[in-house]
């Protein structure tokens, strides 16, 4: 269950986002603001996972409110202005509701913090050491979240083909032909993605070892018909996985 509040100076906006709480059963709402500051009150108060917030408010808007939280739950921003969706994204929010919108679109929004909700509390639980966030997942997690176009993404490990380094950026490529480019070194992803199914192949791609179809002496052929150069520093520990893991006819 997500406990939430809703915060907006609006009385009709804080009515309908009320009623829209009120459809969806892991959503408890409680407690609802019509300022900034009197959410801050409630927040140290009681523990909420998720917060409803308009922009556009008096004394204190809703990007310098979400900025003046310590300890942030997880936020969907609710506006009339479009030109604050990317202000509002850069705090990390898990969403960006244009007003007037719809039920519909409500309910696509408080899924995917419900999605997020659960994923991190299954690392938490999984993970010995929780507040390391480069600690290697454990073998068993199914999806790992990353943050991409201005929201959180969540990606499932078996459908990642492989990753490429693109500076301070990795895209993955994924099962389906897509891609996902999110702001993460290639060096810390190969620490947090598990070993006995990833390994870096050359300075600037890892591969999903489940995904390899075959090899020749520079090159990995991958299950999505591309291939990946093998570099001259990691041939030795490729090889070496190779005979450990496969018998030569």
């Amino acid at each position: 269950m997500l406990k939430c509040i809703a915060i907006d100076d609006e009385p009709l906006a804080l009515r309908q986002i009320t009623s829209y709480i009120g459809k969806i059963p892991y959503l408890e709402l409680v407690g609802t603001c019509n300022n900034a500051l009197r959410a801050q009150e409630l927040l140290i108060a009681q523990k909420v996972d998720l917060v409803f917030v308009d922009i556009n408010m008096p004394d204190l808007n809703g990007v310098d409110f979400v900025r003046s939280l310590i300890d942030k739950p997880m936020v969907i921003f609710t506006t009339a202005y479009s030109e604050y969706a990317i202000e509002g994204f850069k705090l990390d929010a898990v969403d960006y509701l244009l007003k007037p919108f719809s039920f519909a679109d409500f309910n696509r929004s408080v899924a995917k913090a419900n999605s997020l909700y659960e994923l991190r509390n299954l690392q938490k639980s999984a993970a010995p050491t929780a507040e390391v966030e480069s600690e290697a997942l454990p073998k068993e997690q199914e999806y790992i979240s990353v943050k991409a176009d201005y929201k959180v993404a969540l990606v499932k490990i078996s459908d990642i083909i492989y990753l490429e380094s693109e500076g301070e950026y990795v895209r993955m490529h994924l099962k389906d032909s897509s891609s996902i480019t999110t702001l993460f070194r290639l060096k810390n992803m190969e620490s947090v993605l598990p070993s006995d199914r990833f390994m870096r192949v050359h300075r600037s791609y890892i591969v999903n070892l489940r995904h390899m179809k075959s090899y020749d002496k520079g090159r990995i052929f991958l299950s999505n018909g591309e291939y990946v150069p093998i570099g001259e520093n990691y041939k030795d520990a490729f090889q070496s996985y190779i005979d450990t893991n496969f018998t030569n006819l």
